[in-house]
C-alpha cells in the first residue's frame, strides 16, 4: 500500500448500515412507515408503504468488493460487460465496514489518520418521504442517534461521521444541528437536491433558510453535498418511458443515462442556487464540500457563472467565480482531471477522497495519490491532509 510522510484525511469513508441503523431509536409511531420486509426470500426495504429497490440489498450483509467498478468509472470496458459483471463476484461485510472499533484498525493499516464518513442506505430518504417533513426528520434524527453511538461525530480525532440533515422543515432542521453541535460533529450531510415541501420544492438559497445556514457559519462547521437520490434519474425516466418508476442499482446501462449524467446536474444546479441565490453573500463564512460528485461539470459552471454575470452584473453582490472559490471545496473523482479542476479553482479547495469501501471508490484509498503525477509534493500535502484538516479544525481561509 502507498504510504505518506503526514496524516491523511480522507474526505470521503461510508460505513454500511446495520438493520438496528433507522430502528433503534425510531418513534414507535413511524415504525409502519421504515420496514424491512421479506419478499420472495430476499430482505428489501419498504418506506412509506412502498417497496424499493433504490438499494437492491438493504442488509449489505454481502457487498461488491471496495473498488471493483473501478474499470467502469474509467471507461475501460471494451467487452461491454455489465456493471454486474464487470465486478466479479460479492463478498461479505467485514465488521470493518460495520463497526467504527474495527474500522480504526483498517484506517491504521490504510495509511489513513482520520476520515469523513456518510451513509449508504440514508439516500434512500428524502426522496421518498417528501409528503411528510416530520416523519422524515424522525427517521433521520432516529439514523443520526445511531451513528452518534456507533461511530461518533468526531471519535478519537479520527472518525467524523456527518449527521444527515433535511431542510424540508426549517425549524426541525435547526434543532437537529443543535442536537449534533452539542455532540461534536464538525460537519453535516446534505443532498444536492431542490428542498422539499408541501406544494412546491424550491431553492435552498430562499430567505426562510438563512437562520440555518448563518448557524452553520457561525459554528464554523462544512455542510457536505453528498451525492444521493436527489430525483434526478426521473429526467431519464421521462425520455425511456419510464416515468414515475424508480431507478434500480446493477440495472442494464442505457449509454443515454450516462448522457444525462444525473449526479453531475444535480450539484451543478445545487451550486448554482446557493450562489445564485445569495447564500454566500450573506453568509461569507459558510463552507460547503462537494462529495462523491466528481467534478466534470465544474468547467461547465465556470462558463456559465461568466455569462450570466456578464448578462446581469447588478444581480449578484458580487462575481458569482469569487464566491465559488471562496466557499466551495470539491472532491474529484479519480479519473477526473485534477489539474484542470485545481487550475479553476485552486489546490487550496481540492480534497482527497476514497469513497471506501463502494464499489465505485478506490481499494486502496491512498491509490489516489497515483493520480496526482506532476503536482509538487506541497500541493499534495493540502489535497491529502492540510485542507481538509483545515475544515475539521473551523479554518476559513
Amino acid at each position: 500500500m502507498t504510504s505518506l510522510p503526514y496524516p491523511v484525511y480522507d474526505a470521503d469513508n461510508h460505513y454500511y448500515e446495520t438493520a438496528d441503523a433507522f430502528l433503534r431509536y425510531l418513534p414507535k409511531q413511524y415504525r409502519n412507515e421504515f420496514q424491512y420486509v421479506e419478499v420472495r426470500g430476499r430482505t428489501k426495504l419498504a418506506v412509506a408503504g412502498q417497496i424499493t429497490n433504490y438499494i437492491p440489498n438493504p442488509t449489505f450483509d454481502v457487498v461488491a468488493a471496495p473498488g471493483s467498478h473501478e474499470k467502469w468509472y474509467r471507461a475501460q470496458n471494451p467487452d461491454g460487460l455489465s456493471l454486474r459483471e464487470l465486478q466479479g463476484a460479492p463478498i461479505t461485510s467485514p465488521e470493518s465496514f460495520r463497526s467504527s472499533t474495527e474500522r480504526l484498525k483498517l484506517m491504521d493499516e490504510q495509511g489513513l489518520h482520520a476520515s469523513v464518513f456518510f451513509p449508504t442506505l440514508a439516500s434512500v430518504i428524502e426522496e421518498r418521504m417528501n409528503h411528510d417533513h416530520v416523519l422524515m426528520a424522525s427517521v433521520v434524527h432516529s439514523l443520526n442517534q445511531w451513528v452518534d453511538e456507533e461511530w461518533g461525530f468526531a471519535r478519537e480525532g479520527r472518525i467524523f461521521a456527518a449527521p444527515v440533515i433535511s431542510l424540508a422543515d426549517v425549524d426541525l432542521a435547526i434543532d437537529e444541528l443543535e442536537w449534533a453541535l452539542k455532540r461534536g460533529a464538525r460537519s453535516i450531510c446534505m443532498r444536492p437536491a431542490p428542498i422539499s415541501g408541501y406544494r412546491s420544492r424550491r431553492s435552498p438559497g430562499a430567505a426562510e433558510f438563512d437562520p440555518f445556514w448563518a448557524r452553520c457559519a457561525e459554528a464554523k462547521i462544512f455542510v457536505n453535498l453528498h451525492l444521493s437520490d436527489s430525483g434526478y434519474d426521473q429526467h431519464y425516466r421521462k425520455w425511456s418511458g419510464g416515468e414515475g418508476q424508480e431507478s434500480v442499482g446493477f440495472e442494464k446501462a442505457d449509454p443515454l443515462i450516462g448522457m444525462f449524467d444525473p449526479m453531475s446536474r444535480a450539484i451543478f444546479d445545487m451550486i448554482s442556487a446557493l450562489i445564485c441565490h445569495g447564500v454566500a453573500d450573506r453568509h461569507p463564512d459558510i463552507r460547503f464540500v462537494s462529495v462523491e460528485n466528481g467534478s466534470v461539470w465544474m468547467k461547465e459552471l465556470v462558463r456559465m457563472f461568466k455569462k450570466v454575470y456578464g448578462q446581469g452584473p447588478q444581480q449578484f453582490a458580487r462575481d458569482p467565480i469569487e464566491n465559488l472559490r471562496r466557499n466551495f471545496f470539491v472532491v474529484p473523482f479519480y479519473e477526473d482531471n485534477i489539474q484542470e479542476l485545481v487550475e479553476m479553482m485552486g489546490v487550496n479547495r481540492v480534497l482527497f477522497g476514497s469513497d471506501y469501501p463502494h464499489a465505485e471508490g478506490l481499494g486502496d484509498p491512498l491509490s489516489f495519490v497515483d493520480e496526482l503525477k506532476g503536482f509538487s509534493d506541497a500541493d499534495i500535502k493540502l489535497i491529502m491532509s492540510d485542507n481538509m484538516k483545515g475544515l475539521l479544525e473551523g479554518a476559513r481561509n
